[in-house]
């Protein structure tokens, strides 16, 4: 039924300009638009609304994600930018913050504004389908 539909991606932020310059200034993504109910970002073809509403409740889970081919630049990157890798007890992760999963992946979390979560993934050898 909606296999053939764009996917709209959606999170909340009750700091609406420290999220653009976020997603904008730090992520590079371009804004479409900046209107009285959503910041709209242009995420590679994938359209990722940015709600404005009065409170967030950050959830322990991460929210948002994207596959990469190159973790450790894009994490040196973050780190530049003032944006630190999230660290987890249980989780043998290298000195960057990023963790290799059994398949080979190798994942990293960072937080938005408004402590959303947000990962990062490069995947492994294993049979997944490879867009990246």
């Amino acid at each position: 039924m909606l296999s053939t539909s764009k996917l709209v991606c959606f999170v909340a932020t009750g700091r609406p300009a420290e999220s653009r310059r976020f997603y904008q200034g730090v992520l590079g993504l371009s804004v479409v638009e900046d209107g009285p109910f959503a910041l709209v970002f242009d995420a590679n073809g994938t359209e990722l609304r940015v709600q404005k509403v009065q409170a967030v409740s950050p959830q322990p889970y991460t929210v948002l994600g994207w596959q990469v081919r190159d973790i450790e630049a894009v994490a040196r990157r973050l780190s530049e930018r003032g944006v630190p890798l999230e660290r987890y007890d249980g989780l043998h992760q290298d000195a960057l913050g990023i963790w290799s999963t059994p398949d080979g992946s190798r994942v990293a979390w960072f937080k938005d504004p408004d402590g959303h979560t947000v990962s990062l993934t490069q995947r492994g050898e294993a049979p997944w389908p490879r867009s990246v």
